[in-house]
């Protein structure tokens, strides 16, 4: 019966009824998770970058001695992200489909990813590829979250891969027969020691590393890809005290609904030029919406000349200033929200 109803309406005999578009008004849950910001001792400022990161979906470092909680405040990133629209909610339900990984119960994926392979992971696994390319971790982090622990025990040359997705959200895939284009919008979290054994300027255990093998370790990230990471933080040791109190922080209830507002209002101001973060602004879009006054501008070109910055750098922080702006719900750029967007750049030598 459904086969002639379609003959007919190919026909043009009799049309199909149209069938009205319920995603208009589908709602995605934002799910409940184990771990709480709450949960995380101290590291106040730590926790402030994050929530930069989520509300702009910009690219964050983290450098610690090891159990300075690196990994917990990565995984607990995950519950301040803002809830997925439903076009992000397609198009990661898409490469999941056709890297079969889509669940027969589950047919449309409605949390954004957290993926986080291994330093041992190839650059195969991590950019896709087979004799029938499919996507690979970069691409299945789409529109969530891409964790690289350990990040300089990875290759270099697995790495170095980072550096396409990173400029322009996407990652090609070359094969014999053609090269296919993977979609790779995905917020890196980056952690690593500063040192082999973990506590170069440790003030309680000394740093048992060569200078030698120091360079040689911080030397595997490259200089073009550490240019492309947004926000450099410094995660320190906690003292017995932080460890120990009982207040607790603000939980990610909370810093979620700061979040959201922030993405609701840069939802507002790029309705329409086809992107949804700040971090996705090009050098011409972050002119546009980024005006600065004298006294921001003289700030940046202080900065630029002492901190040695890039080009990229340089559009980078204006971009950070822009998403601190949305947190404070303010329309213009600040001269406060450059200059905590500059502490969150290093300086280069």
């Amino acid at each position: 019966e459904f086969l002639k109803d379609l003959v007919f309406h190919l026909r043009e005999e009799k049309k199909i009824n149209s069938h009205p578009n319920s995603l208009a008004s589908y709602k995605i849950i934002v799910p409940d998770y184990d771990t709480d910001m709450a949960h995380v001792k101290g590291q106040e400022q730590a926790k402030r970058a994050l929530e930069i990161a989520a509300a702009g979906s910009h690219n964050i470092l983290l450098s610690g001695p090891p159990g300075a909680g690196k990994t917990m405040l990565a995984k607990a990133m995950c519950t301040i992200l803002p809830e997925m629209k439903v076009s992000e909610s397609l198009s990661v339900t898409k490469i999941y489909s056709v890297a079969g990984l889509l669940p027969r119960n589950k047919p449309l994926v409605t949390e954004r990813p957290f993926r986080s392979p291994h330093h041992t992971a190839s650059a195969m696994a991590l950019v896709g590829g087979g004799t029938y390319p499919k996507p690979g971790e970069i691409s299945l982090a789409h529109r969530g979250i891409l964790f690289l622990d350990e990040f300089a025990e990875f290759p270099r040359s697995v790495l170095e891969n980072l550096r396409q997705p990173l400029e322009d959200g996407v990652i090609s895939v070359s094969r014999v027969a053609k090269t296919l284009q993977f979609p790779a919008k995905f917020i890196l979290v980056a952690a690593m020691n500063p040192c082999p054994c973990g506590y170069l300027n440790d003030p309680d255990r000394p740093c048992t590393c060569s200078p030698g093998n120091i360079i040689k370790y911080q030397k595997k990230i490259s200089g073009p890809l550490l240019d492309r990471i947004d926000l450099h933080l410094e995660i320190p040791k906690l003292n017995f005290e932080k460890l120990t109190q009982e207040a607790e922080g603000e939980n990610s209830s909370s810093i979620r609904r700061h979040v959201q507002k922030a993405r609701d209002i840069q939802t507002e101001r790029f309705k329409k030029i086809g992107i949804l973060t700040n971090s996705e602004m090009s050098s011409r879009q972050t002119k546009d919406f980024c005006r600065l006054d004298f006294k921001v501008l003289q700030l940046l070109r202080q900065a630029v000349v002492q901190m040695n910055l890039s080009a990229r750098s340089y559009f980078r922080i204006l971009k950070i200033a822009r998403t601190i702006a949305d947190l404070d719900e303010e329309e213009n750029i600040r001269l406060k929200h450059v200059a905590e967007a500059l502490q969150y750049r290093p300086k280069v030598e």
